[in-house]
C-alpha cells in the first residue's frame, strides 16, 4: 500500500504538470501570429518589449528547471528573436515537464515551482497579450475553463481554442 504523503506528493507534482501545461497553452496563445512589429513595442521608456518578457520567460522557466533539479541558478539571457525566444519558450517548458514527469526527487517543494516560475510566467503571458492588445494586434479571449489543456503538451502546437469571444 502506498503512503499517503506519497500520494498528496504524486498529486501535487500532477497539479504542478497541468500548471505548466497551462502556461504552455496560454502561451502558445499570445506568441502564435504576432506581427513582426509587436516584438519592439513599448508603451513607455522603463516599461519591457513583448520579446523582453518572452526572454525573462525564457530565463524564468530555465530557472524552473533548475530549482526542479536542486541545482537553483538564474541567467539573464540577452533577448535574440522572436522566433528564437520562442522556441527557448516552449524548449525550457518541455525540460520542466519532462522532469516533473518522472519520480526524480524534486530539489524544491512542488509549491516553490508553483509560486515563483510558473506564476510568474503567467503574469507574463498576461503582459504579452496585454501589449498585443495595445498594439492593436489583439488575441480573442476564450473560456479557458473549457480549453483542451494537458498535462505532458507544452509545445507551440495546442488544441484549437474550444470557445473564444470578443
Amino acid at each position: 500500500m502506498t503512503e499517503p504523503t506519497n500520494d498528496i506528493a504524486l498529486g501535487k507534482r500532477e497539479l504542478l504538470r497541468h500548471a505548466v501545461a497551462t502556461l504552455a497553452y496560454r502561451g502558445a496563445k499570445a506568441i502564435r501570429n504576432a506581427p513582426p512589429e509587436l516584438a519592439d513595442f513599448r508603451i513607455g521608456d522603463a516599461t519591457r518589449s513583448p520579446l523582453q518578457i518572452l526572454a525573462h520567460l525564457g530565463d524564468l522557466l530555465e530557472w524552473g528547471v533548475s530549482l526542479a533539479e536542486g541545482n537553483q541558478k538564474w541567467n539573464v539571457a540577452t533577448p535574440g528573436t522572436w522566433d528564437a525566444e520562442s522556441t527557448r519558450f516552449f524548449s525550457a517548458l518541455t525540460r520542466l515537464d519532462e522532469y516533473l514527469a518522472t519520480d526524480r526527487p524534486l530539489g524544491c517543494k512542488p509549491e516553490k515551482l508553483l509560486q515563483g516560475p510558473v506564476a510568474d510566467g503567467l503574469t507574463h503571458v498576461g503582459q504579452v497579450m496585454m501589449l498585443r492588445r495595445l498594439a492593436s494586434a489583439p488575441v480573442r479571449s476564450e473560456n479557458y475553463a473549457i480549453a483542451e489543456i494537458v498535462p505532458g503538451r507544452v509545445t507551440a502546437e495546442q488544441a484549437a481554442p474550444r470557445f473564444e469571444f470578443d
